[in-house]
């Protein structure tokens, strides 16, 4: 399994902006289809946006299209989520996964087996 940690959250007005940053540990993590999910106090954890193995396949939850931009920098081990016009309602913690099994982007909780410790990004109306 690869090693996640994420950065960048914190509390931004809404419309304003923020970059989220995942570090991954280990020569393989351009092996990985990465993503990003969410979780709100008293919510299920949610799918937001997902990129492929190789960075050219994107997919992201109707929630955030065109809000949101997800990117990966594998000669870094990176990946990022820029997330602009936020609105009150993506206030959550905010978790990077990795999949070893797949190469695509992937919607589906369970297709990810290493999972970072989650960074939180608060949404001042």
């Amino acid at each position: 399994q690869v090693q996640l940690v994420e950065s960048g959250g914190g509390l931004v007005q809404a419309g304003g902006s923020l970059r989220l940053s995942c570090a991954g540990s280990g020569r393989t993590f351009s092996t990985y289809a990465m993503g990003w999910f969410r979780q709100a106090p008293g919510k299920e954890r949610e799918f937001v946006a997902a990129i492929s193995r190789s960075g050219v396949s994107t997919s992201y939850a109707d929630s955030v299209k065109g809000r949101f931009t997800i990117s990966r920098d594998s000669a870094k081990n990176a990946m990022y989520l820029q997330m602009n016009s936020l609105k009150p309602e993506d206030e959550a913690f905010y978790y990077c996964a990795a999949r070893t099994n797949g190469l695509g982007p992937s919607r589906a909780l369970g297709d990810f087996d290493s999972w970072g410790q989650g960074t939180q990004v608060a949404v001042a109306s």
